[in-house]
């Protein structure tokens, strides 16, 4: 009898939900720290299927969270700390009144600081699921890297931000695991294959950023605070795979202050310097197959074709880079293929002059050219990552007009318009086209050719035209013929009290 009388709203959508006043009623918390705490746990808003039921029959806009993630927030210990985060600002700011500096420096010292790394654990119960979250972290986090200190973007957060993503950067070369690249106005996209898992992320364009105004970073802040200290795990994990210092070590085994000089993390930064292996580690230089099992044959050999091509693209080969080249793109791209990169003034003291130098890549019009090495333009590096060989260098000469730059994400099907020169391109990969091109409707013979209108050229001077006739098109005569007529037709079926009131807008001057 009493599951016949019961009671509405005490099941389904209605208790399965809450919305959010109701949690930071719950949590004790304000709209600011509700978000922190959010985003820190990856707890994310939802829409109920039925609204107006989870709402409890009102129709106001309101946005809800299930209630079993608001439960599992209360009980997380870092509320604690934002607690006695705001407990230290009341104290800062009434010593800061009374300008007491000794109490100040000693409560900065007991200043609370909470500690990601076991919320890092708890939601990347393994590794291979924090490499699958890695796409949004790396974009964010190279973003950052390049933006300027502000009150909000904390200086200590864009120099984790260098460091962490220089680090991944460094495991990317010694690993050669750099697959595909692509420059968009975005941005350079870059997709390497580690464990397995394909990794894509984009890093902006190298140049001078003003202090971004319209941007509200609050949010971003708290999100690139998550991503430092799950960055710091994965990076550790991945140096420890191969084999390499971490922190990375440049050339010989450094340690002490001399890591944190500013002239060592400008070698680490650069990405021109090989990092320094442990001793201890077997070095084996086939591992590609084991990260491919669980595919087909065919598959399976031509992705370690492919990534044997990576390996050896630019073995051999020394490039010198001009100081209008984006430096840092192209020594990344260079060292995943095997070559040696350097500029004036890089770590590893390659000269202008040198006669090792087999490409010269400039990006402006030169007047004094050397016979023993091959001028390209930076184009020819990322489209020969993509093509897995090396292009002809005749097409990327300076001062040549470019080939199109294809994107390597998107996959070509029969009937998409595909220029020919991507069909080439395709072609000289090894890839079979002939299902494209028989796709490919016969432009000369289907398309009507067009005839150039020659247009008479203006004589010079003072010259006199002949006129033309000006001819009344009869169909827009009878247009406003007609459309008057039902003007009129519309006026006299307006009743008698409206007569005056249309009258009067219709003669009012509107200005």
């Amino acid at each position: 009898m009493k599951d016949r009388f019961k009671q509405k709203y005490t099941a389904g959508a209605a208790v399965a939900y809450m919305s959010r006043k109701q949690a930071l009623k719950k949590l004790q918390l304000t709209l600011k720290d509700f978000r922190r705490l959010c985003i820190i746990k990856g707890i994310y808003p939802h829409e109920p299927a039925h609204k107006k039921q989870a709402n409890k029959g009102s129709t106001a806009n309101k946005v809800f969270y299930y209630r079993k993630d608001i439960n599992f927030l209360a009980h997380e210990p870092i509320i604690n700390k934002f607690r006695d985060y705001k407990v230290f600002l009341r104290k800062l700011n009434h010593l800061k009144a009374k300008k007491e500096e000794d109490k100040i420096k000693k409560l900065y010292d007991n200043k609370p600081i909470y500690n990601l790394d076991t919320i890092v654990k708890e939601r990347f119960p393994t590794f291979g699921s924090a490499l699958r979250d890695m796409d949004d972290a790396l974009s964010l986090c190279f973003t950052f890297a390049m933006l300027p200190h502000t009150r909000v973007l904390k200086e200590g957060m864009i120099d984790s931000c260098r460091k962490l993503t220089a680090e991944f950067m460094h495991y990317v070369i010694e690993s050669q695991s750099l697959r595909n690249t692509f420059i968009s106005i975005k941005g350079i996209y870059y997709q390497a294959e580690v464990h397995g898992e394909k990794i894509t992320w984009v890093v902006p364009h190298e140049r001078g950023l003003p202090h971004v105004t319209d941007v509200d970073f609050t949010v971003l802040v708290t999100f690139v605070e998550f991503y430092i200290a799950m960055l710091g795990f994965v990076n550790f994990k991945l140096y420890q795979d191969i084999g390499l210092f971490y922190p990375p070590q440049i050339g010989q085994v450094v340690e002490g202050d001399e890591m944190e000089s500013e002239e060592y993390k400008e070698k680490v930064y650069s990405l021109a310097k090989p990092l320094a292996k442990r001793k201890d580690v077997e070095h084996t230089e086939d591992d590609e197959p084991l990260d491919l099992l669980g595919e087909d044959s065919d598959a399976l050999a031509q992705k370690v074709k492919e990534a044997k091509n990576i390996k050896t693209l630019f073995k051999g080969c020394v490039f010198y880079l001009n100081r209008e080249c984006p430096k840092e793109a192209l020594t990344f791209i260079i060292r995943n293929g095997g070559g040696v990169v350097g500029w004036e003034g890089a770590p590893n003291d390659l000269k202008a002059d040198s006669k090792n130098i087999t490409h010269h890549i400039v990006d402006r019009p030169m007047d004094k050219l050397e016979v023993n090495r091959l001028y390209i333009q930076p184009q020819w590096v990322f489209d020969c990552l993509n093509a897995r060989r090396k292009l002809p260098t005749e097409r990327y000469m300076p001062g040549v007009a470019l080939p199109p730059h294809f994107s390597p994400f998107t996959s070509e099907k029969a009937g998409d318009y595909i220029p020919f020169e991507r069909l080439e391109e395709l072609r000289s990969m090894g890839k079979d086209v002939s299902e494209l091109e028989a796709a490919i409707p016969k432009t000369m013979d289907e398309l009507p050719m067009r005839r150039k209108e020659v247009k008479p050229e203006k004589p010079k001077g003072i010259h006199i035209a002949v006129g033309q006739m000006h001819k009344k098109s009869k169909e827009k005569f009878h247009e406003t013929v007609e459309k008057g007529q039902e003007l009129k037709m519309r006026e006299l079926m307006i009743s008698k009290k409206h007569q005056r009131v249309y009258h009067s807008m219709k003669t009012t001057p509107s200005w």
